[in-house]
């Protein structure tokens, strides 16, 4: 695997976290306008990096208040 496919497999569409997630893409859509979901823009597309999907996904397992907003990748 070269270092163009490990950045490639590390940032997601919103088709493909709807799919890593399981859940309907307009759930995506949803929680990104509530500003739910670690994100970022590229023009007018969303896209996400798994790191930020885990830690945020930890952290909504394990009951943890999550920041009135935190789209943007300052999850540390």
């Amino acid at each position: 695997m070269n270092r163009f496919d490990e950045v490639n497999s590390s940032v997601l569409t919103v088709q493909e976290v709807s799919s890593y997630l399981r859940v309907h893409s307009s759930t995506i859509y949803r929680m990104l306008k509530k500003n739910q979901l670690p994100a970022f823009r590229v023009g007018s597309d969303w896209r996400f990096t798994v790191e930020a999907i885990d830690k945020w996904r930890a952290a909504v397992e394990s009951g943890a208040p999550l920041p009135a907003s935190h789209n943007g990748l300052n999850l540390k």
